[in-house]
């Protein structure tokens, strides 16, 4: 059986979705004491783990459970490394003695984006403190796969869905005219969803050890994107108004040159790729696309 730690977050139940539609026993963990049953078992990363078992039959879990915003861990790094770094690696050492492989979901961040098309076995060099956490726990599971223990890590960076409120709004205001301001200096390499889950899945199920990653295979900027939905849309690309994220104070190491990670192990190894970024973009905002569109038709 497969277990999603983290069954709350958007990849995590993703994942868990994907998983249980290839007919997979899987079960997750959530936070939540509403949203505990049969296959949603509770554990709160912040507290205690003793006494916490993972459920009978388990062979393999994916840890998604973080605090993944940059501006979370730069406020107050103590508590953010406590959930990522303590307490996952302290998870990590319980699943590993009760011989489950431990997949573990990383980031872009562990690098600081100079260059593009970063290797797996690349020095980390942080530059956001949610990066150098995530590292610091990354080099705690190497130390495990050097000796011989059955882990995985699948770094990614920005994972896009259909259901990604600031295309969903960027979309929903140039439909109506109304000018949206886009960064000129924050850069993405889109994911589908739907390539992690599947990269999860194939992960999983071969207990495959080693450092993967799964990004695009080029950036481009926000403002980029908002000329590509306006375009879309047809309306002016004026509407799109460039903007600054340094100027707009954002957390130290949100602004990249580069996010793009060598991704060639998943291609190599399962056929995994990811789509060009225009691609991308249009499959997770084809619909939103073309219900803007009707409404602009009946106006």
């Amino acid at each position: 059986m497969f277990l999603i730690v983290g069954g709350d977050s958007e990849i995590g139940g993703a994942a868990f979705a994907a998983l249980k539609s290839q007919d997979h026993a899987v079960a997750a963990t959530t936070r939540r004491r509403d949203r505990v049953a049969g296959d949603r078992l509770f554990l709160d990363l912040g507290a205690s783990l003793e006494g916490w078992e993972p459920p009978p039959g388990t062979t393999s879990a994916c840890v998604c459970a973080a605090v993944a915003r940059l501006a979370d861990c730069a406020t107050d790094p103590q508590a953010s490394a406590h959930i990522n770094v303590s307490q996952t690696q302290t998870l990590v050492d319980k699943l590993l003695r009760r011989g489950i492989y431990v997949l573990f979901l990383s980031t872009n961040q562990v690098f600081d984006g100079r260059v593009a098309q970063v290797p797996p076995d690349a020095a980390h060099s942080p530059v956001s403190e949610y990066g150098r956490q995530k590292a610091r726990t990354e080099s705690a599971l190497s130390d495990h796969m050097a000796r011989g223990a059955p882990v995985g890590i699948l770094r990614l960076a920005k994972v896009v869905s259909p259901r990604m409120a600031l295309l969903q709004r960027w979309i929903a205001d140039l439909a109506k005219g109304v000018p949206i301001s886009a960064f000129t200096d924050m850069t993405l390499a889109p994911t589908q969803t739907a390539s992690v889950t599947s990269a999860i899945s194939s992960l999983l199920s071969e207990r495959a050890s080693g450092i993967f990653q799964l990004t695009g295979a080029r950036d481009v900027s926000y403002a980029d994107v908002g000329r590509f939905l306006a375009g879309k849309l047809g309306v002016d690309s004026s509407l799109v108004q460039a903007a600054s994220a340094r100027a707009a104070g954002l957390p130290e190491g949100a602004t990249p040159l580069h996010t793009t990670l060598d991704s060639s192990a998943l291609r190599n190894r399962f056929g995994i790729e990811v789509a060009d970024v225009w691609q991308v973009i249009e499959s997770v905002t084809g619909s939103d696309l073309g219900k803007s569109r009707t409404m602009q038709n009946a106006g």
